[in-house]
């Protein structure tokens, strides 16, 4: 992992050991991902504190006993107490407790709040290991992503004695296959959407097709009073046109309800509809 940094294009690392363990603080006790790690590794994941610090800067190899706990596992073990200074056991190992994070939700594909981090020489014999799980890997600038990718193999490459045993993957080779997943779940959500579209425009064409059918009395009455058949089929047009205007603010309405809603439900979930569909939904129902 130290050996990364011979590369210009790269800025930071940061080692990860990952396991599970059971902390422990008096009689509450309960089981934890524990993660080994450095100080960089609060840069390259932009993670933030909440109280106290992080993981002191020095030695890789320094097995101190300090842990950084997760929110939701100070307020399990303290609650409203003060969890910075005291001690908790990891396993057969006691730590002190040095700084909390601040409140983030997911990352890593692992919920932050409920990690426990620790230097990573101590994670390794925490968990009798000596090897790593992944090492994250910041680039100085975005242009040098491609760059840090072809050095990163190649060093490893260098230093695995010529057996490609690793795999780089990019952050935006992340990105691109969500893309690709979310991507299809729009094109099937659009199917279904078009399939409901194409069942509410026969439903229209059926009730003016019942209504033609009920008012012929009423279309032979307008052509004794001497309405031409444009001025008639102008009025059946303009009924039409007012039920699907209706049924068009109507559908407009709802939606926007269910995406403030669940916009309050998942702050952080992108739910406003773009311009372009509700444009189309209103040219569609017309």
């Amino acid at each position: 992992a130290q050996a990364l940094l011979r590369s210009r294009a790269i800025g930071r690392i940061a080692p990860l050991t990952v396991g599970a363990s059971q902390i422990s603080r008096d009689a509450l006790n309960r089981e934890v991902a524990v993660l080994g790690s450095t100080a960089d590794l609060l840069e390259v994941r932009h993670m933030s504190m909440g109280i106290g610090k992080f993981l002191p800067a020095g030695d890789i190899h320094e097995s101190a006993s300090v842990c950084v706990l997760g929110n939701q596992i100070k307020r399990e073990l303290f609650g409203n107490e003060q969890a910075v200074g005291a001690w908790v056991r990891l396993g057969e190992r006691r730590f002190r407790v040095i700084g909390v994070l601040a409140p983030q939700g997911e990352s890593m594909g692992m919920r932050t709040d409920e990690l426990v981090i620790v230097p990573v020489a101590s994670a390794h014999q925490l968990f009798n290991t000596s090897g790593l799980f992944r090492v994250l890997i910041e680039a100085n600038n975005r242009d040098a992503i491609e760059q840090v990718k072809r050095d990163a193999e190649e060093i490893l490459f260098q230093r695995h004695n010529g057996e490609k045993d690793v795999t780089v993957i990019t952050q935006d080779a992340v990105v691109a296959t969500f893309d690709r997943i979310l991507t299809a779940l729009t094109m099937a959500v659009g199917g279904i959407a078009a399939i409901s579209l194409a069942v509410a425009g026969v439903l229209i064409m059926n009730v003016m097709l019942i209504a033609v059918a009920q008012r012929v009395k009423e279309i032979g009455l307008l052509k004794a009073l001497g309405a031409p058949g444009k001025e008639i089929r102008g009025l059946f047009f303009a009924e039409a046109v007012l039920l699907s205007g209706v049924g068009c603010v109507a559908g407009l309405a709802l939606g926007y309800a269910g995406s403030f809603v669940i916009g309050r439900i998942y702050p952080t979930l992108p739910v406003s509809p773009p311009w372009w569909a509700v444009l189309a939904a209103v040219f569609t129902a017309l």
